[in-house]
């Protein structure tokens, strides 16, 4: 994957539709709490509430799970954010997840990701201007793509500026964001649009409401802290 754009198919293959497969769930049927945890995601992102979000909170429990674990690897995990944003990108270049590159693309530049970054990441760990530790991470990412394993050499490079627990994350991470890219356009989910700028007053109105939102959210039914949501 990632030679050619979205959609594109072998000879002889039957044409898929790009109508998206499952509609994004309401309120009702997502739940009020992922319905409130939506729109404070799409409002830190500035977009729209995430369609990946509605569409798996339509599995309620499931969802509450996936979010727990995609936390703990972003943005509660033990990597620099700039380089799991560096992996997610590059992943999702590979997969053709137009998705997921434009949410992480712009949930990117809060990490230090440059568009000059973004362009690299493009053309992979051989472009220039990428530090020693950034290329080693970026030819483990391609070569789990591409085989699904690692070669000797390629494990040791990435050893060589991870310890052990890093290495566990990292290989999680890849294999995590590319079971969403996979999710994702099977799914047929377009980017989400970019969210209209509201007047002040409404921005601020919006500002409360979703910091409210977000609070309730994070208490389980237990008094305990919810999970974080991935970002």
């Amino acid at each position: 994957m990632g030679e050619g754009p979205p959609g594109d198919t072998a000879p002889g293959t039957p044409p898929t539709s790009p109508v998206p497969r499952i509609s994004p769930g309401t309120r009702a049927e997502v739940g009020r709490g992922t319905w409130l945890l939506s729109r404070a995601a799409g409002f830190v992102g500035g977009t729209r509430p995430p369609a990946l979000f509605l569409v798996l909170g339509r599995h309620r429990r499931l969802f509450r799970g996936w979010l727990r674990f995609a936390g703990r690897l972003m943005p509660r995990g033990t990597l620099p954010r700039r380089e799991t944003e560096l992996v997610i990108l590059r992943t999702a270049h590979l997969r053709d997840c137009a998705y997921e590159f434009e949410h992480h693309r712009r949930l990117g530049r809060r990490a230090g990701v440059t568009p000059g970054d973004v362009d690299r990441v493009r053309v992979g760990p051989d472009a220039p201007g990428w530090s020693a530790r950034e290329r080693a991470l970026l030819s483990a990412t391609d070569m789990l793509q591409h085989s699904q394993d690692l070669d000797d050499a390629t494990w040791q490079r990435l050893r060589e500026h991870l310890d052990e627990a890093a290495t566990i994350e990292f290989l999680l991470l890849v294999g995590h964001y590319q079971m969403l890219a996979t999710a994702i356009t099977t799914l047929r989910l377009p980017p989400d649009p970019v969210r209209a700028t509201p007047g002040v007053r409404g921005k601020w109105q919006s500002v409360r409401h979703e910091a409210a939102g977000r609070a309730r959210v994070c208490s389980t039914r237990r008094g305990g802290p919810g999970p974080q949501r991935p970002v």
